[in-house]
């Protein structure tokens, strides 16, 4: 089979699997009331479940995909996200013969020359890659992640498909010009592909500890560069237990819930004070060692979120748990970006009512700061309101937060735990905003702009006085009202060339003599027929190429 058959074939696959989930409310169906936006148990059965296994049995693309889709609820209806985030990333081991043979490739030696043992059955395997034991000739016990041969070939392949569909999506249905799939696809290419490299996933691994430096509590293990590469990541061993496996006579002598709390405080550091979020920290990718620490796993999606959208997501759910319903309201609308149809007063009043909700309760019966982030989003997309997508990985990440700290010590009050340490958060910040060096910063942008004002106020009065100022607009010949205005002109043109014709098809029509077609005049009936043409030619293409223009969207002020 060629490329291109196969791209074909591919291609032909994945539509039909759009097309059979096109009527069952994936990225529709968000229009519902706030009051309604509460987390309940609902049914998965059928549709749901029957879209994860198709999901599954695409392939990694679409496993990850559906995982990426369960952190997007203004995407996605309640039901699915159910389901989604249940899907299995677990596929049957490749042969030791297959994974020694990836390693060969990319140490450039056999693995009996750098391990001193290798453990041919898996520790854990995913669709991406599987995880093996071994030591090192120095005694060091580590575990070995193998990328599956021959993935990435499929993978971009995908993505490229992917990308195509989404852009044509956008272009030509309501759909797609209110959630904008081509953004959504390429930030998830973006981060696939990342994904794949497993010398960045080693980094993230360095980077994470530096962080967690002051919490004794979590241990991020280590890699070891001189044995990884893109498709190889060498790190040292971490053994326990997961979280939900963890017996009752342990959470008696242990005290969990300090090591609870300190995870959530350090997850809420790396987002808001170093502005990264690691995507997925469920119980898989959380064990509780021997030695009474937390370790981390899966280091290889980690989201990198800018200053500006940091301190707008600090000063979001500070506002959140503060009770200040319209400052979150007002905070969410400038991140995001206002449709056409956004019903702004809407929007203020309900995320209002449901910030009081939120502050209102108290103690064990608390709603998450998670889950009132991610109705927040999902409100958004029910005024007309696209939120950016850091909002609800944000939600996502503190609802999974809260669900390991729950398993940990059932008795723990998250919502404490969170506010009191953003309060020391904003409380470094301002600290740090009144340091000698940010004030000694201001201090020379002030003193540039006391020394420049009146030369550059002396040049406009200069201006000003001489008659001489101008005002340039670059870029509107390139513009798409210039583009618009040039093919109105041209039908305009055609319709007249098209009503002259039958004019003058109208008038020779009464003279007589000369050749006939069809018992008419002959060049009457070829103009009226050339007329006719042209006339048909503007309708096609009228019918083919206009289209609804995209919805105003007035991004956000920052």
């Amino acid at each position: 089979m060629t490329d291109t058959t196969a791209r074909l074939s591919r291609s032909t696959q994945i539509l039909g699997f759009l097309l059979k989930y096109r009527s069952a409310r994936i990225f529709s169906g968000l229009d519902v009331d706030a009051s309604e936006l509460v987390p309940e148990e609902v049914d998965t059965e059928g549709k749901p479940e029957q879209f994860v296994a198709d999901l599954e049995a695409l392939g990694p693309t679409f496993i990850k995909i559906g995982q990426s889709l369960s952190t997007r609820p203004d995407m996605v209806p309640p039901e699915y996200i159910a389901a989604l985030e249940r899907i299995q990333d677990d596929v049957a081991p490749l042969p030791a013969d297959e994974i020694r043979a990836v390693i060969e490739d990319e140490l450039g030696v056999k693995p009996s020359t750098v391990f001193a043992e290798f453990d041919d059955e898996p520790l854990g395997g995913a669709s991406l890659a599987q995880v093996h034991r071994a030591s090192l000739r120095d005694g060091r016990q580590v575990a070995v992640k193998v990328q599956r041969p021959g993935i990435t070939e499929g993978i971009r392949t995908d993505l490229d498909i992917l990308t195509s569909l989404a852009e044509r999506m956008d272009r030509w249905t309501d759909m797609g010009r209110r959630l904008h799939f081509a953004g959504w696809v390429h930030e998830f290419r973006r981060t696939l592909l990342a994904e794949l490299d497993y010398r960045l996933e080693a980094e993230n691994l360095e980077r994470f500890a530096s962080h967690f430096a002051g919490y004794p509590e979590l241990f991020v293990p280590q890699p070891v560069w001189d044995l990884t590469r893109s498709r190889v990541l060498t790190m040292e061993l971490v053994e326990g237990v997961k979280a939900t496996e963890i017996g009752g006579v342990r959470r008696t002598e242990e005290d969990l819930g300090a090591l609870a709390a300190a995870l959530t405080r350090a997850y809420l550091d790396q987002a808001f004070v170093h502005g990264e979020i690691h995507a997925d920290p469920h119980p898989g990718n959380l064990l509780v060692t021997d030695d009474g620490r937390v370790g981390m796993l899966d280091l290889g999606m980690v989201a990198h979120i800018p200053p500006r959208r940091r301190e707008q997501l600090l000063k979001l759910l500070f506002a959140a748990v503060d009770g200040r319903g319209e400052d979150v309201a007002h905070l969410a609308i400038a991140m995001g970006t206002r449709l056409e149809d956004f019903d702004q007063d809407r929007y203020v009043r309900e995320v209002g009512q449901m910030v009081t909700r939120y502050a209102a309760r108290q103690g064990e019966h608390a709603p998450s700061e998670g889950r009132l982030v991610l109705d927040i989003t999902v409100l958004g997309a029910t005024c007309g309101l696209r939120t950016p997508p850091e909002l609800s990985l944000l939600g996502k990440t503190l609802l999974n937060l809260e669900a390991v700290s729950k398993t940990l010590d059932p008795k723990l009050d998250v919502k404490d735990v969170v506010e009191d340490h953003l309060e020391r958060v904003m409380r470094q910040r301002l600290k740090k905003a009144f340091s000698p060096a940010a004030l000694a910063s201001d201090a020379m942008e002030l003193q540039s702009l006391v020394r420049e004002a009146p030369r550059k106020v002396a040049g406009i009065l200069g201006l000003l006085a001489d008659n001489r100022m101008q005002v340039k607009l670059t870029g509107l010949e390139e513009s798409h009202l210039i583009e618009n205005l040039q093919k109105i002109a041209n039908r305009i043109s055609t319709g007249i060339i098209t009503a002259a014709l039958i004019m003058a098809s109208a008038m020779l029509m009464r003279v007589d003599g000369g050749p006939r077609l069809l018992g008419y005049p002959a060049l009457a009936l070829v103009l009226f027929l050339v007329a006719a043409l042209l006339g048909l030619g503007i309708v096609i293409n009228s019918l083919r190429h206009d289209r609804r223009p995209r919805p105003d969207e007035t991004p956000g002020s920052d």
